[in-house]
């Protein structure tokens, strides 16, 4: 009997920089619910967390930084040459994050679930999946996108990667093997074809990010974009948004590797975009352009709404929007939506301030939300 009862769960697994986040978005973009358990390891560790203080009675104060956070490349450094260490690492850590993912699976609203994690196979999680997808990438890739994405040396880069278990014993325990060394398109149409097999006609387009799917608000709709709409989202952000740069359809289409796109339009006309982004249970939104011709007081609460919907629908925690001066200025519409502005060092969870740090961009400014009160990772 199933561990989760009407949940059709896919395990993914591949080894750093083979891009098993790209395939777990693609698959929430199908209408997965998607559960990055190496980000939840993250969390467990954090100040405040579950596993913060045996990981600190075990490590030693060394380890923290002078925030009193887990310094995690210091951690790595202890337990990377040490499978003593690192075994006793994961008997900390690897238990509180099947826990909370047994709990986001329960709560999830979703049908197909999938669970990336770098060792899905080494714990007891992969036991629970409905099938395993491994994702595959040459080393040549790899190291490239770990220099290029994380700005580590190509030394080690080979390091990492050749620390990991082969890319061969995942490959062997996979129902589904995704070749990632291509374009973005090639890998979409290998994950979608995967997906016709693997997941009942039935349970497919059911998640808050599935594209096709749209939301009736009087005379607008919003429209849950994909790749088949890429031209039409370049066009609208080219038409209506300040920046020199053009997007090609190629850029949208890279694009969907990291966040989902809401189309907004009036009858036929398309007269805004957002783009959005649900990753460690925080939505950043960092796209939002709108047609200067139309009310913003009526458009913009919608795209909004529409945005934290799904958002909570994924379970968010909190709601991160990075603010370009000509959006800061409605102020009223942001206080009637219960956002303030607010620096990345006073949001008080880790998880939040890194999500914040990372989409920082100059010019803009960042109004936060919290979503939800509960917490999936707390500490004990």
């Amino acid at each position: 009997m199933s561990k989760w009862p009407g949940k059709t769960v896919i395990g993914l697994t591949g080894n750093i920089g083979t891009g098993k986040s790209v395939v777990r978005r693609m698959l929430e973009h199908l209408g997965a619910y998607g559960i990055d358990a190496d980000q939840l390891s993250h969390r467990a560790i954090a100040k405040g967390g579950p596993a913060y203080q045996q990981v600190l009675d075990v490590f030693g104060k060394f380890i923290l930084s002078s925030d009193g956070e887990i310094d995690r490349s210091r951690l790595a450094r202890v337990v990377f040459n040490n499978p003593e260490a690192l075994a006793t690492l994961e008997a900390i850590v690897h238990p509180m994050v099947e826990q909370a993912v047994d709990h986001l699976i329960r709560r999830s609203t979703q049908s197909v679930i999938v669970i990336e994690a770098i060792k899905l196979l080494e714990s007891s999680l992969h036991k629970s999946c409905d099938s395993i997808w491994t994702v595959f990438a040459s080393p040549d890739v790899q190291i490239a996108r770990l220099v290029l994405n994380r700005g580590i040396t190509e030394h080690d880069a080979r390091q990492r990667i050749s620390s990991q278990s082969s890319q061969e014993a995942k490959i062997a325990a996979a129902n589904v093997v995704i070749k990632n060394s291509q374009s973005y398109e090639d890998t979409w149409n290998q994950v979608v074809t995967a997906w016709k097999k693997y997941v009942k006609a039935e349970e497919r387009s059911t998640g808050p990010l599935a594209t096709g799917e749209k939301t009736q608000k009087g005379d607008i709709t919003i429209h849950r974009g994909g790749p088949r709409h890429c031209q039409e989202i370049a066009d609208l952000i080219n038409r209506f948004s300040a920046s020199s740069t053009r997007l090609t359809s190629d850029d949208i289409m890279a694009a969907f590797g990291e966040k989902a796109f809401l189309i907004l339009k009036s009858g036929e006309t398309a007269i805004g975009v957002i783009g959005w982004q649900v990753e460690n249970l925080v939505s950043r939104t960092t796209d939002i352009v709108l047609d200067p011709s139309v009310p913003v007081e009526k458009t913009l609460p919608i795209m909004i709404q529409e945005m934290e919907k799904a958002s909570r629908d994924l379970q968010s925690e909190a709601a991160l929007l990075f603010l370009h001066p000509e959006l800061v200025q409605h102020e009223k519409i942001w206080h009637d939506l219960g956002y303030e502005p607010r620096p990345a060092e006073s949001l008080g969870v880790l998880a939040w301030q890194e999500a914040a740090i990372e989409s920082m961009t100059p010019g803009v400014q960042l109004f936060f939300k919290q979503l939800r009160i509960d917490r999936v990772l707390h500490p004990i």
